[in-house]
């Protein structure tokens, strides 16, 4: 195999080997520390913009197959791994990953220790890196200038490269109860699915459409989406989002989702040192005390320390409705004066753990109430 480099902003560099295509690829290093779901990681929309090294030292045993995808492509700008399968051994495979990632033109690495480099991003926070390999692969100052030529993260507006292009629809799975306005801003084919086998008529809009737009079409209800970026540069969508709010349309919001409704509430929002990547992540409910193991992707947070606290833009009394118990970290708000709430984490977790699925029947509950 040719060499590759991982190139780190600080001037970090890591020698392996070409894996997937080879190139070149800029994006924010991030870790996740998933033992299975490597499939659903990929083709996450919310991992746009960021190379994605797994802690899991062995990757892409059971390979890949269609139904396990989470969108219509993989979207990572780079990935790292340890040791990938020299085999993909699984009944479901239709394709093994090193196979997956050429097809999808995505640069990668192997054979670097990514336990030295988690250590060091867990230390100095994520930051831009770079893969080269192939003809691409030049000295090490130059390089680096490129790395440190590459936008930081905190600033970015991401979620109109990974949305749709035009509104759909997709029909309720069994009784109709009522029906959905999303917004797209990255959002994950199983989410989809838990609302339509719920009963919920779904027309999904892309990230620029307007808040009249959603309102014409006479929703039961509106949901934000899971998607890439940082909040603060997403100022269009949360003052859409406050109109939709007056409106008291019940709402629901998953991830990005949850940082707008923080942004839309009149809360901040902040960059974590090095995120939440995982599907192993403890949160605490704050009404019941029950734990729910969960799964997360996100590297932005909602800035409220207490647990209860009033809405600057005059939406009435927002509570903290779920906290990260290793962090302490904001996941989860909850609107007590209108119809809304949302959380950090990812309730669909797909590959991952189950115990807050229960968010998609409060949503419906939420609906059949108003």
């Amino acid at each position: 195999m040719d060499n590759a480099y991982l190139v780190l902003e600080d001037g970090s560099v890591f020698t392996g080997e070409s894996y997937g295509k080879q190139g070149k690829t800029f994006g924010e290093l991030v870790f996740a520390t998933g033992m299975t779901g490597y499939q659903e990681t990929l083709t996450d929309p919310s991992y746009a913009g960021q190379i994605v090294l797994q802690t899991a030292p062995h990757i892409g045993i059971v390979g890949t197959n269609a139904r396990d995808d989470e969108s219509s492509r993989i979207w990572v700008a780079g990935y790292v791994v340890k040791e990938p399968s020299r085999i993909a051994s699984n009944f479901r495979s239709e394709k093994d990953l090193g196979s997956a990632l050429i097809d999808s033109e995505i640069v990668g690495i192997s054979g670097v220790d990514t336990r030295a480099i988690t250590i060091r991003i867990r230390d100095a926070g994520a930051m831009r890196a770079g893969i080269f390999s192939g003809s691409e692969a030049t000295s090490e100052e130059q390089m680096l200038a490129e790395v440190r030529s590459q936008k930081q993260m905190k600033g970015q507006n991401l979620s109109g490269q990974v949305s749709v292009s035009e509104r759909y629809l997709l029909p309720a799975v069994g009784p109709k109860k009522g029906s959905v306005a999303i917004l797209d801003l990255g959002i994950k084919r199983s989410t989809l699915e838990h609302l339509n086998e719920r009963g919920l008529d779904v027309e999904v809009f892309p990230s620029n459409a307007t808040a009249n737009e959603i309102l014409e079409s006479n929703p039961s209800a509106v949901f934000f989406s899971n998607g890439p970026g940082d909040p603060e540069a997403s100022a269009s969508q949360v003052e859409m989002l406050r109109e939709l709010l007056k409106a008291k349309k019940p709402f629901f919001g998953i991830c990005f989702g949850n940082q707008l409704l923080g942004r839309a509430l009149g809360f901040d929002t902040y960059k974590l040192t090095f995120g939440h990547r995982g599907i192993n992540q403890p949160v605490q409910n704050k009404s019941t005390g029950q734990v729910e193991v969960t799964a997360h992707n996100h590297g932005f947070a909602v800035k409220l320390e207490e647990d209860e606290a009033l809405s600057p833009e005059g939406f009435g009394r927002v509570r903290v409705s779920h906290r990260g118990l290793n962090d302490n970290v904001v996941e989860g708000l909850e609107c007590l004066d209108i119809p809304a709430f949302s959380v950090q984490y990812h309730p669909e977790a797909a590959a991952g753990p189950h115990d807050s699925h229960y968010l998609f029947d409060k949503f419906l509950n939420l609906i059949e109430e108003n």
